[in-house]
């Protein structure tokens, strides 16, 4: 569990990061990269929190 907790927060720290150097720098491969982390991240935990969900149910 706290591992799962330490690679979400760093995987939206990274997303941030290159929304930063986007503003930054007005490169919008920056704004790819930050877009597909916080896709992907999204995706990883509502995955973690529906198994969650499902473990109490059953």
């Amino acid at each position: 569990m706290l591992l799962f907790r330490w690679t979400m927060l760093m995987l939206l720290l990274a997303a941030g990061v290159c929304f930063v150097f986007w503003v930054g720098t007005g490169q919008a491969r920056y704004k790819h990269w930050g877009l597909k982390i916080l896709k992907w991240t999204l995706i990883a935990a509502f995955g973690f929190f529906a198994v969650l969900v499902l473990e109490r149910v059953a």
